[in-house]
């Protein structure tokens, strides 16, 4: 009797049963505020009236005739970028450090993940009184050192501030990256090494034809993260600057949430929103097509 429901659990009819929860919730929640937004972005609509107006494209057309939204674009690869690389970069070398047999490890682990545990927007408002200009912890240090300096407004150069949220960005979620490679790293069997060894190589020249290579799982779940998460950032950045001045520090999201709540434009956002959608999702696709070639077995 056991065994006949035990079969009938795992019958393909049953199983297919099981997916429907799942199905409801990708449906409300992820479908159809997809198709909803697709057709606000049509729309000239305030966002809470029931008034609206069919517009066509004319949304899009607004969209890639503003100047504000191309210095987003231009941030908004910046923080995806910018953040991909020094967050890999940084954290493969500390996972290369800290596989290794050494005293303290496991606290060193902790600091460098402790940030991941602490809420995107406090990180940022921490950050803020940091590098701000009446007070900043960075300028009383600089006038403590030389009491003649001027201070330095950090967040009001567009330049400087958005590669200060990326700064942030790439500390808070640097210990993701560790970790992910450590576990990487301690998934190469050692014998690779050992052989390595044998014939001759040393050094850098391990790391480039042998740890390297059987990391590229690892290289892949990391870049495909945090170019989809830098690409997205929204937190830090109203946090920090909330995107100003103007729109010089905003990314797409920053601007997408202005224009929807000051400017009362949900049509003009939600093409903005539908724009970054096909971005993150052709980029993130290309990279992880990209990487998996690159990948070996084991």
């Amino acid at each position: 009797m056991n065994n006949a429901f035990a079969k009938k659990l795992k019958s393909p009819s049953v199983l297919n049963i099981m997916y429907i929860p799942a199905l409801i919730f990708f449906v409300v929640f992820i479908f159809y505020p997809f198709v909803k937004g697709v057709r606000i972005s049509f729309l000239e609509w305030n966002g809470y009236s029931q008034n609206s107006r069919w517009v066509g494209l004319d949304n899009y057309k607004r969209m890639f005739a503003d100047p504000d939204f191309y210095t987003t674009v231009k941030n908004t690869f910046i923080y995806g970028v910018g953040s991909t690389l020094f967050q890999n970069v940084i954290g493969l070398a500390f996972a290369l450090l800290l596989d290794q047999k050494l005293k303290g490890k496991v606290f060193v682990r902790t600091v460098v993940y402790l940030p991941v545990m602490i809420s995107s927007i406090i990180m940022g408002y921490i950050w803020y009184f940091f590098f701000k200009y009446d007070g900043g912890a960075v300028n009383d240090l600089i006038r403590f050192i030389s009491a003649d300096t001027e201070p330095i407004d950090w967040l009001a150069s567009s330049d400087r501030s958005v590669w200060i949220i990326t700064f942030v960005n790439t500390l808070q979620y640097l210990g993701i990256a560790m970790m992910i490679y450590i576990a990487g790293l301690q998934g190469i069997s050692k014998d690779y090494y050992e052989a390595a060894y044998i014939d001759g190589a040393k050094g850098f020249s391990v790391f480039k034809n042998v740890t390297l290579p059987l990391l590229m799982p690892s290289i892949t779940v990391n870049i495909i993260l945090n170019i989809i998460g830098g690409l997205k950032l929204f937190d830090v950045i109203m946090a920090m600057t909330s995107g100003g001045p103007g729109y010089s520090s905003s990314s797409i999201s920053t601007m997408m949430y202005q224009i929807y709540f000051v400017r009362m434009d949900a049509g003009y956002a939600a093409a903005m929103g539908n724009f970054m959608f096909m971005m993150i999702t052709v980029i993130s696709m290309f990279l992880l097509l990209y990487l998996r070639k690159k990948e070996v077995e084991l």
